[in-house]
């Protein structure tokens, strides 16, 4: 019997979910470069790594549950909560081009007012619910449309790299980098192609077939060890680029990746947290502010926006 100690620190929980290891979850047409008879590890050999390279990511933090109430007082459960963007290119050197800080109070109220705090005012965006998933995601929204207007700020770049799924609409010529697995996108046989992947290498292209179609392909980054699935992520292209523009991505993708990839004694979720992205997660989070200050401002200020009781 053989045991693998998961790489990641264990408060960062996993890499690999369970279900990734299942049978496909996600319908994928899987002959798109290759047939799926003939999938094998593939070694870009006519990829060159990117000169400069551009890595878009965002971070978020819910600052404090809060009340809505209308003024036929009925109360709706929301969250205040701050989010930003950036961008990092990197062509020999690192640097910051952008960083963008945004507030807001997320409710089901469709008239909800700002929330002015000595802090800067937290915009009011309406929900489709008051419940905490209904919340987050409408807060992972606002966070992707804010990544979205920080990429195209940027010069043109050999390689776009943003932190995650692709979210609609996709930034124009972007690679997504999914750095954890939690759902199965490759019937058992095909998937124990990726257990085979050496460091710089990926898997053929396969197709979603779903209702946003994207080309995705598995790719393996140097420094771990252990399980079949250690250092392994996932790349993606929107579905509607030419299958020949997808695969030159694809390949630009797998040989530039390497490059950034971090080290375990740096970084608790190595080999998988390129450089660039956590040091721009550091950033970003810098600029959100302190918690606790956040949470007093906000109880300040809603406590001066609230009406007094009526005495009669």
């Amino acid at each position: 019997m053989r045991y693998a100690v998961e790489s990641w620190a264990p408060e960062y929980g996993s890499a690999l979910d369970d279900r990734a290891l299942e049978a496909a979850q996600v319908p994928v047409d899987t002959d798109v470069e290759v047939p799926a008879a003939a999938w094998a590890p593939i070694a870009p050999a006519a990829g060159r790594p990117a000169r400069r390279v551009v890595f878009v990511d965002g971070v978020r933090r819910i600052d404090a549950r809060v009340w809505a109430t209308t003024p036929d007082g009925v109360s709706r459960a929301g969250i205040a909560a701050s989010y930003a963007a950036g961008v990092v290119s990197c062509d020999g050197t690192a640097q910051l081009d952008v960083a963008e800080v945004r507030r807001a109070v997320f409710s089901p109220v469709p008239d909800a007012q700002p929330l002015a705090t000595g802090c800067g005012t937290y915009t009011a965006v309406l929900a489709d619910g008051e419940g905490v998933e209904q919340l987050v995601a409408e807060l992972q929204q606002q966070m992707r449309a804010l990544e979205r207007t920080v990429a195209a700020s940027v010069g043109a770049a050999d390689l776009v790299v943003v932190d995650g799924p692709l979210s609609r609409p996709a930034v124009r010529g972007a690679v997504g980098y999914v750095k954890t697995h939690q759902r199965s996108y490759l019937p058992t046989e095909l998937a124990a192609v990726v257990a085979r992947l050496a460091p710089a290498q990926r898997t053929p292209l396969f197709r979603t077939l779903t209702r946003e179609p994207r080309y995705a392909w598995y790719a393996r980054l140097p420094g771990a060890d252990g399980h079949p699935w250690a250092g392994v992520v996932r790349g993606e292209t929107p579905g509607d680029l030419a299958p020949s523009a997808a695969q030159t991505l694809a390949d630009v993708a797998t040989v530039t990746w390497p490059r950034f990839a971090s080290v375990s004694h740096k970084d608790p979720r190595a080999p998988q947290n390129l450089h660039p992205i956590a040091e721009l997660e550091r950033a970003l989070r810098r600029r959100l502010g302190d918690p606790g200050f956040l949470y007093r401002a906000l109880r300040v200020a809603a406590a001066r926006a609230t009406p007094p009781a009526s005495s009669g």
